[in-house]
């Protein structure tokens, strides 16, 4: 979702923080996806070559707003997005001892960290986004 997002923004955002934040997506997500190939043909893994159905129905979103109502979902939805899979990474990190997954959730943190930092200096991003991934991390 990454990478679509990415290029929306240039074409579709009216702030200039969120065209900034557009272009980490597009960098960290090509950079991220190359990584994760490369891993998978190592560990003889098969990758889909498609995004979720979720992913897909964000990008519908996104791509169908305009202007300030782009801005404000693109920062939050991809904060969202971001925090939640930020978490998830660290758990993923924490109990392996393969050093491949080590170096690719190494790299994993660094970007997704990147563009966490780059959508929360747009301002756009709504506390209410903070208290649904809080919810979603919690452990139960």
């Amino acid at each position: 979702m990454g990478v679509p997002a990415g290029r929306l923004a240039q074409t579709h955002a009216s702030s200039d923080a969120v065209r900034r934040a557009g272009l980490h997506l597009i960098d960290g997500h090509s950079k991220l996806d190359q990584l994760v190939r490369e891993d998978a043909r190592i560990l003889g893994v098969e990758l889909p070559n498609e995004a979720t159905p979720e992913q897909q129905g964000w990008v519908k979103q996104l791509d169908e707003a305009q202007g300030d109502e782009f801005d404000r979902l693109f920062a939050n939805l991809l904060r969202a997005s971001h925090g939640k899979i930020f978490a998830t990474i660290g758990e993923v990190r924490a109990a392996t001892q393969n050093d491949l997954i080590r170096r690719h959730a190494r790299q994993a943190n660094q970007t997704v960290l990147d563009h966490m930092e780059v959508l929360e200096d747009t301002g756009l991003v709504d506390p209410k986004t903070l208290h649904e991934v809080e919810a979603a991390v919690a452990p139960k």
